[in-house]
């Protein structure tokens, strides 16, 4: 079974991160929330998770992906956390799928992972001038092979289910979705 990880920082943005964690675990795929530090964290919102554990504690085993949520003032404690930017390098240099949504996709960039590769994220937050060599798209999702990001809250169903699609295959991607009642 592929293992994800979810770290969640202060100010995430709930839809994002609360959607990846419910469909990865609809489908199966383990998910371990970690908290930058810990205890409770509060969303954007207001809306208080509790992580599974730490982030120092989850950083003792490996990952099959890590997902980065967005919102802010989240994506930017994510950014400044030296052990998330390491540990993305670490996962790309490694070939293992790295996904990040809304203003996370700039961490992505940060950590060189973006060079060359297409992307897209909440508008602005990947600033041309600052990356001019990531190939920015206005999608919902792009994949770009093991690099995964999307826009916004409002894509965060499509991302996550592109995400079990790359986990778990298109049949349990479909299972889930059909599950949801999504569509006509």
């Amino acid at each position: 079974m592929a293992a994800v990880l979810v770290p969640l920082a202060q100010g995430m943005e709930e839809l994002e991160a609360v959607t990846v964690i419910d469909l990865l675990r609809r489908a199966g795929i383990e998910v371990v929330t970690a908290g930058l530090d810990a205890g409770p964290v509060t969303g954007s919102r207001g809306t208080v998770v509790i992580p599974d554990t730490t982030l120092d504690a989850a950083l003792e085993r490996k990952y099959d992906m890590i997902v980065l949520p967005g919102g802010l003032p989240g994506a930017t404690h994510l950014e400044q956390d030296p052990r998330i930017v390491s540990l993305v390098r670490e996962m790309a240099g490694e070939d293992r799928f790295t996904a990040a949504i809304c203003a996370a996709p700039r961490i992505l960039a940060r950590a060189g992972v973006l060079e060359g590769r297409r992307a897209t994220s909440f508008p602005g937050v990947l600033d041309p001038a600052q990356w001019p060599r990531v190939r920015q798209e206005n999608r919902a999702v792009v994949t770009d092979g093991k690099v995964i990001t999307s826009r916004g809250p409002g894509t965060a169903m499509d991302f996550a289910l592109e995400l079990i699609g790359l986990l778990a295959g298109r049949d349990k991607r479909d299972q889930v979705e059909s599950g949801l009642q999504r569509g006509n």
